[in-house]
């Protein structure tokens, strides 16, 4: 494998395309990764931490109201920003002058590649990964979740990976367990478990750096293939699967409790997730 990739030319994927059922008393016309996290989504802020870490490319994946994203991206500017409207007389589009608004800097986000891609409403996340891996066009990728906040040092995960001749790299964290635990011996994950009982296990905090040409053995355009139990289980048996330990932050937000919780420290400016 190649290490001359740099972060602004590997793609971020990011799996939006859920309906987020478990926190849906938070809003039920927004799509998980649209709900605010102070004035933004929180896909936002995922994508802002990936753009300090030098990242510029974003794959979304969507599916269940992917038009909000579409919206909200294809109308950044006006969102958030001051306007000025210049009426230009019958027949003439008035001219538009953006000006930072009192409670936001300038927008650094121009430089961003975004591609905003219908993945089906019902597809689980394996098909998911499957349809958008034409938009790819590099060696490898990041593929992460909407719906979660951490502040990996992703540049050091791309890099762990790129070292360590695995197909897939997974960050390992150690919140309360609730999402799937890895078995290790060093630095190889042998085992997956989706969803596991607690027993104080390094659990999969979602955010990974994959092989492309590697994981089109492992993934099906197939509308009912869940890569967390079909592909990710299969990596870790061939022994392909690697970690890369995170001890800091990370903060899923699957409940009302943990949406008010993120929302508290953004408010606090002391969100941990934030670098920029």
């Amino acid at each position: 494998m190649s290490n001359s990739l740099k972060p602004a030319d590997i793609p971020v994927m990011i799996l939006c395309g859920g309906k987020g059922t478990r926190i849906g008393s938070v809003s039920e016309t927004l799509p998980k990764p649209m709900l605010p996290i102070g004035n933004h989504p929180i896909v936002w802020h995922i994508m802002r931490g990936f753009h300090q870490a030098g990242f510029r490319r974003f794959i979304l994946c969507l599916g269940w109201k992917q038009q909000e994203f579409k919206d909200y991206f294809l109308n950044y500017s006006t969102i958030n920003n001051d306007l000025t409207i210049r009426f230009k007389g019958a027949g003439e589009a008035p001219a538009v002058q953006y000006h930072p608004r009192h409670d936001r800097g300038p927008d650094e986000m121009l430089d961003w590649e975004i591609s905003l891609v219908d993945t089906g409403i019902e597809a689980m996340t394996g098909a998911r990964v499957a349809r958008a891996l034409p938009y790819v066009n590099a060696e490898h990728f990041v593929l992460t979740y909407g719906d979660g906040l951490s502040n990996i040092p992703y540049a050091d995960l791309v890099e762990s990976h790129q070292k360590s001749g695995n197909g897939l790299t997974v960050s390992g964290v150690q919140p309360a367990a609730r999402f799937g635990a890895l078995e290790l011996e060093g630095d190889k994950v042998t085992c997956f478990k989706e969803k596991p009982q607690t027993r104080g296990d390094y659990i999969s905090g979602g955010y990974m750096v994959v092989d492309t040409d590697f994981v089109r053995g492992y993934v099906e355009d197939r509308s009912d293939m869940v890569f967390e139990v079909e592909a990710l289980p299969k990596i870790a048996a061939d022994g392909k699967m690697g970690i890369f330990r995170h001890d800091g932050f990370w903060m899923p937000m699957d409940t009302p409790t943990e949406f008010n919780h993120l929302n508290s420290l953004w408010a606090s400016g002391k969100a941990p997730w934030k670098t920029w």
